[in-house]
């Protein structure tokens, strides 16, 4: 399959949508084969001056495109459905970023052996450092899964998983950079407590947190070594996490992705 060849349709270009397009934009799609849909028109003109695509209504995009990607928010997702059924050829790959909907829901709204593959994606697609779990509907074959992971090569890291695991996925990984801005947060603000000015705390905490990371991957260590690695006996960082662990912050971090996956869960509950 020469992916280049197919022409992608983002529907509902918000900044994951944009994510898309650019990283196909820098991954040699030509811009000639890329449409965009957005839902107002001033928002459809960035898109089209910013990127040189399409904008084109959705059904109209729907009927022209090989490949729809909906990047709409879930509870939209159904009215889209509505619009786009009647414009679908049969045998166009659906690829849905919705968070929570499974293959499921879209096979059930568009004609019949519709191949969907659920994706779940996170932000730092805008910076190319994404982590895309991407799992097949029961008409989506190797082959359309091979060509959403090329789609998505440019924005970071992809895994295939079964969709029985994505509502975790979602959890863990969808939302998993709001955890670690969260922290962040947080540790700036200890930080100015601690005399610091907001700027140098927010430099300091940013390359620690980028370091961590990259040993994280890099070396191949358990978390649990690394984090021993920093901790001297009767020091400072062992001091912090007796602290963190008299707070309870493992179990409430546990409470709260558990609280994500279940939301995910009511969210394609209440699409039904």
């Amino acid at each position: 399959m020469n992916a280049v060849q197919h022409t992608i349709a983002v529907i509902g270009a918000g900044k994951m949508g944009e994510a898309i397009l650019s990283g196909l934009l820098r991954a040699g799609w030509p811009a000639t084969r890329l449409i965009a849909t957005a839902r107002r028109a001033e928002r459809g003109e960035q898109l089209a001056e910013r990127y040189g695509v399409r904008v084109l209504p959705n059904a109209e995009a729907a009927a022209t495109a090989d490949v729809l990607v909906i990047a709409v928010k879930p509870q939209d997702a159904g009215t889209l459905m509505v619009e786009l059924a009647p414009a679908v050829p049969a045998g166009r790959l659906v690829v849905t970023l919705c968070a929570g909907l499974p293959t499921a829901f879209f096979e059930k709204r568009l004609p019949d052996a519709t191949p969907v593959v659920r994706v779940m994606s996170n932000t730092p697609a805008l910076v190319d450092q994404a982590m895309s779990a991407i799992s097949a509907g029961s008409h989506a074959s190797a082959e359309h899964l091979a060509l959403t992971e090329e789609m998505l090569r440019p924005l970071g890291e992809t895994l295939r998983l079964p969709e029985s695991q994505q509502d975790a996925v979602t959890a863990l990984s969808g939302s998993g950079p709001a955890y670690f801005y969260y922290l962040v947060e947080a540790m700036t603000d200890a930080g100015i407590l601690l005399g610091l000015p907001r700027q140098v705390a927010h430099d300091l905490i940013v390359q620690a947190a980028l370091g961590a990371a990259v040993m994280l991957r890099d070396t191949g260590e358990h978390p649990v070594a690394l984090r021993e690695a920093v901790t001297s006996p009767g020091g400072t960082t062992i001091s912090a996490i007796r602290e963190l662990e008299s707070h309870r912050v493992r179990a409430a971090v546990l409470d709260a992705i558990e609280a994500a996956r279940d939301r995910a869960r009511e969210i394609a509950a209440a699409a039904e």
